[in-house]
């Protein structure tokens, strides 16, 4: 019999639904974005309900690209997903009491700033290793609450559960019968206790959220039910291996041994390290996550994430309509040889790690009259690889933490021009994975290890492809004097 691994991405921007085979090969990939909504300045949300639609059409549409013809073919689904996207929603009708309220969304930041001045940031960072941040989805799950109307009553009395989106998922494709979620994307909620695996009572009653609500936590490496996809197959298939976007890049780059690190760069983008078995704290302006947890043991992770990477490009190719496309950027800033002065600092939902300033407001800095569009796109690249050498310096400085190389996925791998810029600003070596989406192939992994075809972390490693690695290569004094214009202009915007 042939073995399939279904494996659902449910990003920010879209939801991807992908097919591997058992040797890692990606072999269909169906897409379909979903609509952003932004009610105020700083307001990020998502249908939840069109989340879920998207995933059964995808799931769909993939299979209908499988050639069967009499083949003899099992399924089985994974799950990786945008982490701290969080979702409130009745048990009894199975529907959201209010759009899910997407980790870009700063509503949460009074009730951060409001926990921050009452003192709560060392207990916060001790038990979740994380900072007080609107970011994680605590602020936005209690902002329903608040806020909803008789949403608070209904969680009082049993009626209401909250989750981020893998989630829901979860439970709307085991129709209501299992309300679960992994690790990782437990310990991006703000109310999760890292070091005893558990929803940590003293943090749910600092965030008035009812712990009947909360999704029972699981291992990556998990069982997590049984579905038919809404109907798609007569027979339930298993759903095994779940876990955050990120936490999935960690994984599907095979860094499986303390030390080794990534960058993903999506939307936002993540970089992350492991630091094997033991929690520690993280350098300033960083936080500590579970990074991944499979056959019987819990690894760590240092992790720093920035808001708008991937995001940026998109603002400038949708809303400005600067570029028709990605690929339009690269081209036009190869035609000037340095930015002109010009720097993007892309605070669209505040400054993450390591500044973490939710107040800030994107700015475009150093503009003259012989400045051009070319100039302004390069710059806007350039911001991606400037906030990524932000959080490795960190780490490297505060830590003592020093990469040999960064392993690097997501489609702005794709910019030549960028990846080359990144290795200069980093100076060691940029290798990019050949599976563009890292995060849906360390999904993959948990699945395979959750079914007992790979049993150990050396089985899987050897199955890890580079499309291409890139060596650090510009004069690195001009570069540096580069970086320290970013963080001259950085420094403008922060109060």
């Amino acid at each position: 019999m042939i073995s399939r691994i279904i494996t659902i991405d449910q990003s920010t921007s879209a939801t991807k639904a992908m097919l591997f085979s058992e040797d890692c090969e990606l072999l269909h990939r169906v897409n379909i974005e979903h609509q952003q909504f932004y009610p105020q300045i700083g307001w990020v949300e998502h249908d939840a309900e069109e989340i879920y639609k998207n995933t059964i059409e995808a799931i769909h549409c993939l299979l209908e690209q499988e050639e069967v013809n009499g083949k003899d073919i099992s399924y089985s689904l994974a799950i990786t997903n945008q982490r701290e996207t969080v979702v409130v929603w009745n048990r009894h009708t199975g529907k959201s009491v209010y759009h899910a309220v997407v980790w870009q969304c700063q509503r949460g930041a009074a009730i951060c700033k409001e926990l921050k001045d009452k003192g709560y940031s060392e207990l916060v960072q001790r038990k979740t290793g994380l900072l007080i941040d609107p970011y994680f989805s605590a602020s936005g799950a209690k902002w329903i609450l608040d806020n909803v109307e008789n949403a608070r009553e209904l969680a009082e009395k049993g009626d209401l559960l909250m989750g981020t989106i893998d989630s829901w998922l979860i439970w709307k494709l085991t129709e209501g019968r299992n309300h679960l979620t992994d690790y990782t994307n437990a310990s991006r909620t703000m109310l999760f206790n890292i070091h005893t695996l558990d929803w940590d009572e003293e943090l749910l009653k600092l965030f008035t959220i009812p712990r009947n609500m909360m999704p029972e936590a699981l291992p990556c490496d998990a069982v997590f039910g049984e579905t038919t996809v809404g109907g798609l197959f007569k027979n339930p298939i298993v759903i095994a291996g779940v876990l955050g976007d990120s936490h999935g890049a960690l994984a599907g780059q095979m860094c499986f041994e303390e030390g080794l690190g990534k960058v993903t760069y999506g939307t936002g983008s993540s970089v992350m390290v492991n630091i094997g078995e033991k929690a520690a704290v993280a350098p300033r302006g960083l936080v500590t996550s579970i990074g991944f947890a499979a056959l019987g043991k819990i690894f760590y992770a240092f992790e720093g994430n920035i808001h708008c990477t991937g995001a940026t490009i998109k603002w400038l190719e949708q809303r400005l309509q600067m570029i028709s496309s990605p690929d339009e950027a690269e081209e036009l800033a190869a035609t000037v040889k340095d930015n002109g002065g010009v720097y993007v600092v892309p605070a669209f939902a505040g400054l993450g790690a390591p500044w973490w300033q939710g107040d800030v407001k994107a700015a475009i800095l150093g503009m003259t009259l012989g400045t051009g569009k070319p100039h302004v796109l390069r710059a806007a690249l350039e911001s991606i690889a400037y906030q990524v050498n932000d959080l490795v310096r960190a780490m490297t400085s505060q830590a003592g933490i020093k990469l040999k190389e960064v392993r690097a996925d997501g489609g702005p791998t794709k910019n030549k021009f960028l990846m080359q810029f990144q290795a200069d600003c980093l100076r060691v070596p940029i290798n990019c994975s050949d599976v563009e989406e890292a995060s849906a192939l360390g999904a993959v992994v948990m699945n395979g290890m959750a079914r007992k075809i790979w049993t150990s972390f050396e089985q899987v490693s050897v199955l890890r492809r580079s499309r291409y690695r890139i060596e650090p290569q510009s004069n690195l004094s001009q570069v540096e004097k580069w970086c320290e214009g970013w963080l001259k202009a950085v420094n403008q915007l922060i109060r």
